[in-house]
């Protein structure tokens, strides 16, 4: 997996006055769980730009002025409820020989036969959390949809892989294909005309 490098200054104070200024500054206040103990480090807002707003999935390494460096992924981040701007972020330390779990984007790939055919491509889950050692995380979990036909469903079990471990129940479902609406109006029609048919020379 992809890492980003997110430079910061340890915190000696976690103090409401020193998170404020720190805040009003341009600063993020962050702390890295999952140690020997928790870590209290800031980072420029704009550091995390590329850790936040993409729908790609990143480990992480923090650079302590220090000159410490942490292994991480992110953990939890708060944003205010007017402006957006992030207030505080929380990672989690990773080990080599500790697996930790993760929201992995989804890439779907191949064509449905089913859409060719005037069905509708649900996207249910566009990301996926997975068990894994930290060097087996994907980038992303393939989708391949090029046996859906219409009405027919592919689960997190379809897509199983060794590296790492679905954290979702057997009949999760990935992606499917429904009929469309227009198309479904057009089947209800014709039935009910046939039905009208029947019924006419029924009579």
């Amino acid at each position: 997996m992809k890492s980003i490098t997110i430079n910061g200054s340890q915190r000696e104070s976690v103090g409401k006055v020193s998170t404020k200024a720190l805040r009003n500054a341009g600063q993020v206040p962050c702390v890295v769980y999952g140690g020997d103990k928790a870590v209290h480090f800031a980072a420029a807002e704009l550091a995390f730009s590329k850790l936040v707003y993409t729908p790609n999935a990143y480990t992480v390494v923090i650079a302590l002025d220090n000159g410490t460096t942490i292994n991480a992924i992110l953990q939890d981040i708060q944003f205010h409820p007017v402006t957006d701007r992030i207030l505080h972020v929380d990672f989690y330390q990773t080990f080599e020989d500790k697996e930790v779990t993760m929201s992995i984007p989804v890439q779907f790939e191949g064509v449905s036969p089913g859409v060719l055919a005037g069905g509708s491509l649900r996207k249910t889950n566009r990301r996926l959390k997975v068990k894994a050692l930290p060097s087996k995380l994907p980038d992303f979990i393939i989708a391949n949809i090029s046996g859906l036909e219409i009405g027919n469903k592919l689960y997190v079990t379809q897509i199983e892989n060794k590296d790492y471990t679905f954290m979702h129940p057997d009949n999760t479902v990935v992606v499917q294909v429904k009929m469309a609406r227009a198309a479904s109006k057009t089947v209800a029609e014709e039935v009910a005309e046939e039905e009208a048919t029947e019924e006419k020379a029924a009579e």
